[in-house]
């Protein structure tokens, strides 16, 4: 197995070179300058913005698949690129107007990353650098592309982050992630993995698909083209295309969703308790990917489901995932609308960095800083006590993050736990492995995290809590 840097770099790589195409390449690349200017400036999410962008300029088949590429390529790897730029550049970087220097690791990303040969890569991007910053700034990337293109990638990285650099900086560079990532991840998943834990986070992540109960199967699935998923009885991958044409996706029968994520709200519902079975909550449902295999479940186990969210927008769109029977509302999870021991399962899926999906939203990396962490501490342990007393005794609650992150994780569990001597710890990786007997490798419990170089799936962290 090639080394975890070269691996990323090498599944980042397109399948083929440049074609001849009756689209200008130009339009291409703009689109993706676009999106990687959006989420600069206006906080967008990438996998959000540039569907639609796609759809609005007529990129489909192969020209959408390079438009993709590049979007997602650059936003991955600008940690790399701008070590590359810096020492390509003869001026600082803080100093290169934004826009230009975001075409500029979009050419970076094309001339060391893609099959794209370097003089058609440069040369394009240097016309899309005319056309946003004017002639001037285009001579200065013509320059700064061609320096950049002297060098290999691996020849790059064995000067920005050589061996004998300290730990923390080289994988910052080798693998672009904040070097207070690579700290935090170092410490949750350990020395020895967090190489393929950073390469992991750069690979293309499937595209995972949930068959929602009662009104869409795995088979349809299968039959629209997608494979069989390891874990999840509900899920099914797409190796290639675009899921909305698939029709139970369309109808929003089916939805993407990670397996991480459907095996979690999976667990929930099997996870042991004493009593009655049939009130469910999810109190931060908001857009509706759990809330909607939850209310499928509950609809054939004679359940109701109700999914809280404080966003209206965000209750609005968990009303489009979820059956007829649940019920939707939008509230606050830490100012209850329900009264105490009102449920008998609860869904907690808390607000978080988001670490833990990183190869699918790969701008939270440089959105996100360390004090993010410590601003969302309390609202997550305000969250978790307000989940523990809408159960009632004998209830379980599923107190879950898509952040690997142990300040974000055991430890706002253990901190709210410490309070309290009515709350049990269930075996989370036990029940885990009752619905897969292949997934392993989940921790000791009684916690269970995944993890992208080992599951395949987000980093999704889950606490099981039984009230006593």
């Amino acid at each position: 197995m090639p080394p975890a840097r070269n691996r990323r770099h090498t599944q980042n790589r397109r399948p083929g070179g440049p074609r001849k195409t009756g689209r200008p390449q130009d339009l291409v690349r703009r689109t993706a300058f676009d999106v990687i200017r959006a989420v600069e400036t206006r906080d967008a999410y990438a996998n959000l913005l540039l569907p639609s962008r796609l759809r609005d300029r007529g990129l489909t088949g192969r020209d959408a698949a390079l438009a993709t590429e590049l979007t997602y390529g650059t936003l991955r790897g600008r940690g790399t690129y701008d070590a590359v730029l810096a020492l390509c550049s003869d001026r600082e970087l803080r100093r290169i107007d934004a826009p230009l220097l975001d075409v500029l690791r979009l050419g970076a990303h094309q001339v060391l990353a893609t099959r794209i040969p370097s003089h058609a890569a440069v040369a394009t991007t240097v016309e899309l650098a005319r056309s946003v910053s004017g002639p001037g700034q285009a001579k200065f990337a013509n320059a700064v592309l061609r320096k950049v293109a002297t060098r290999d990638l691996d020849a790059w990285l064995e000067i920005v982050a050589p061996a004998d650099a300290d730990t923390t900086t080289r994988l910052s560079v080798a693998h672009s992630h904040p070097k207070w990532i690579v700290s935090a991840l170092r410490d949750a998943v350990g020395a020895a993995e967090i190489e393929d834990l950073l390469a992991a986070d750069n690979d293309r992540p499937r595209v995972t698909l949930v068959a929602r109960p009662g009104r869409a199967t795995v088979q349809e699935l299968h039959e629209a083209g997608a494979k069989p998923a390891p874990y999840s009885p509900y899920a099914a991958i797409m190796s290639e295309g675009d899921p909305a044409d698939v029709a139970a996706v369309r109808d929003g029968r089916a939805a993407v969703q990670d397996e991480a994520s459907q095996m979690v709200a999976l667990a929930l519902t099997e996870a042991p308790l004493d009593g009655p079975d049939a009130r469910w909550a999810d109190l931060c449902a908001g857009p509706g990917g759990k809330a909607g295999l939850l209310s499928g479940l509950a609809t054939q186990r004679d359940a109701r489901l109700l999914a809280a969210d404080i966003q209206p927008h965000r209750a609005a769109l968990v009303r489009r995932a979820v059956d007829d029977r649940a019920g939707v509302v939008a509230a606050d999870g830490t100012v209850p609308a329900w009264r105490p021991g009102s449920f008998d399962r609860v869904m907690l899926d808390a607000p978080c960095t988001g670490l833990g999906a990183l190869r699918r939203r790969p701008e939270a990396r440089w959105r996100r800083g360390p004090q993010s962490v410590a601003e969302l501490g309390p609202l997550q342990r305000g969250l978790l006590a307000s989940a523990l007393d809408a159960v009632r005794p004998g209830g379980v609650v599923a107190y879950v993050t898509c952040s690997p992150h142990i300040a974000e994780t055991r430890v706002v569990v253990d901190d709210v736990l410490r309070k309290r001597e009515d709350v049990e710890r269930l075996d989370a990786p036990s029940v885990l492995a009752s619905l897969a007997h292949d997934l392993t490798e989940l921790g000791n419990g009684p916690y269970a995290q995944f993890w992208p170089h080992r599951h395949g799936t987000d980093a999704m962290f889950l606490a099981l809590l039984r009230r006593t």
